[in-house]
């Protein structure tokens, strides 16, 4: 009996859902710092909670807090288990990256350290290096 073996080559996926002109490009970032996944940056004003199911990964960006395209998110993430997998949140204020790390919360992803992006001071070294903390704590399989 020949035994014939196939190999699967698994993708894993990211999303990085922003509200914001100024935090696009540092959504940019994130999707070029993530090597080995396959990256999709999304406003929130399209986000639905089927975006969020087949992803392994996952980023949510703003400029201001509780913005009103987060809405739909929030109540989500309120009703939703994503225990397993890992998260980031970036802001360009302080009071929003408090309500991002908030609104995750009862979601029970492991939530990894907030970054506060300066369009001045924040550059792509800053974005990899922050990235790859979150993917030091991706579940390896």
């Amino acid at each position: 009996m020949e035994i014939n073996w196939v190999i699967v080559k698994v993708t894993k996926t990211a999303l990085v859902v922003i509200d914001g002109a100024t935090v696009e490009k540092f959504a940019g970032m994130i999707s070029s710092s993530l090597k080995g996944f396959k990256t999709r940056i999304q406003q929130a004003k399209v986000f639905t909670g089927t975006d969020i199911l087949p992803t392994d990964i996952f980023f949510l960006g703003c400029e201001t807090p509780e913005p009103a395209s987060f809405a739909y998110i929030s109540k989500m993430l309120q009703h939703i288990n994503l225990s397993g997998r890992c998260c980031g949140v970036f802001a360009t204020d302080s009071v929003a990256l408090k309500y991002l790390s908030a609104l995750v919360k009862d979601s029970g992803v492991n939530l990894g350290e907030a970054l506060l992006v300066n369009s001045a001071t924040t550059t792509s070294r800053h974005i990899k290096k922050w990235t790859q903390a979150i993917l030091n704590d991706f579940p390896k399989s």
